[in-house]
């Protein structure tokens, strides 16, 4: 006769070494990097690197949990080289730390050095990147004062923060004439002819259907699907953890479903590499640096075909706000607008009128 041996029980004091698995284990990318740097630098020991994990892993996007854990890693260094742990910090050290910021020089990959070796040479932090930093470290005490039993103060409250004007934008734009011209391009001049077809649909997907590139690079080709006549796609995680529906049009459609026939690797994911992984974002920041720049355009980052895809629905005659908003899955209208690149008013600038009138008299009194 067989018995059945019974099922081992945990203890109420069991530990995380006692688990089949360490929920350590579900961290995201980000957080688990800055788990092992921390802990390189503190020890296990130390209950900074779990903390700034969890923190990390506690953002809703991947966006900000790149960001912060960029942003962490500075004040983190600032505050050691200063002989002061981290959760140590008080209000002083931390108003140091915006002052430092402007003044410090970024690092630099040494020229002709040793493989990693890398100088404070570069340019001082810019005040988009301060603004990065001091967010981090401040989000990171607001997330302290909530996990702890005593309360923590977070001695960023009363630091003040760069102006960033919501208006300006740096990035380049393109008029609807050079977006084609950067189709084009994908499509028929791709360096590597093997990735043509991946690259024409991503940038047609990316501008017809305004997605911010991680949301679409998360998506799997099962979250295809048709609906009330509509080729659609399902978004599992658009900025800030929603979801999305995203009808596609027509040609964006078909670029798709020429580009799946023909990828040769089997994948979940709706666009993958040569061996059927996920596509990820720095791959594609350098296919489209590369195709703008064999296509005569300036160079920027995928997150550009957004701005344009806006500013030009935006500039349409029949354009209706309340629906480019929705579209965009903004949930403020000024964001919208902050978007819309029109706003600048480039191309209906009042100078240009002056100047013309201005050239024209000096042409009438030089004859």
């Amino acid at each position: 006769m067989t018995t059945t041996p019974p099922v081992p029980t945990r203890g109420p004091r069991a530990t995380l070494s006692t688990l089949r698995r360490d929920p350590r284990d579900l961290w995201p990318e980000h957080a688990r990097k800055l788990y092992d740097h921390l802990t390189a630098l503190y020890g296990e020991d130390d209950v900074l690197p779990a903390l700034a994990a969890t923190w990390i892993a506690h953002q809703r996007s991947d966006n900000t949990r790149r960001s912060y854990a960029r942003g962490f890693r500075v004040f983190e260094e600032y505050a050691r080289e200063h002989g002061t742990h981290p959760m140590a910090v008080k209000f002083t050290l931390a108003d140091g730390f915006r002052l430092w910021l402007e003044m410090t020089p970024q690092w630099q990959r040494v020229r002709g050095g040793r493989p990693g070796e890398m100088t404070r040479t570069g340019k001082p932090y810019s005040d988009a990147s301060r603004a990065n930093s001091l967010s981090a470290a401040s989000s990171f005490f607001r997330f302290l004062d909530k996990v702890s039993d005593d309360g923590v103060k977070n001695p960023f409250d009363a630091v003040q923060r760069p102006y960033i004007n919501p208006d300006f934008s740096s990035t380049p734009g393109y008029t609807e004439q050079e977006w084609a011209k950067l189709l084009v391009t994908a499509r028929d001049e791709h360096r590597v002819a093997a990735y043509r077809k991946r690259t024409y649909a991503l940038l047609l997907v990316l501008y017809t259907c305004c997605l911010r590139v991680d949301a679409l690079l998360n998506a799997r080709v099962e979250d295809l699907g048709y609906d009330k006549g509509h080729r659609v796609l399902l978004l599992e995680k658009v900025k800030g953890g929603g979801r999305a529906k995203k009808p596609i049009p027509l040609a964006a459609w078909d670029a798709l479903q020429d580009y799946l026939d023909d990828r040769g690797a089997e994948s979940v994911w709706l666009f993958c590499t040569a061996s059927g992984g996920q596509l990820d974002e720095p791959a594609v920041w350098r296919t489209l640096q590369s195709i703008a720049e064999r296509a005569g355009l300036p160079k920027r980052g995928p997150h550009g075909t957004k701005v344009d895809a806006i500013t030009h629905a935006l500039a349409k005659p029949d354009a209706r706000p309340d629906k480019v908003q929705r579209w965009a899955d903004h949930r403020d209208s000024r964001t919208t607008q902050r978007y819309n690149q029109r706003k600048e008013l480039l191309d209906d600038s009042p100078g240009y009128g002056l100047a013309a009138d201005v050239a024209g008299v000096l042409a009438h009194d030089v004859d």
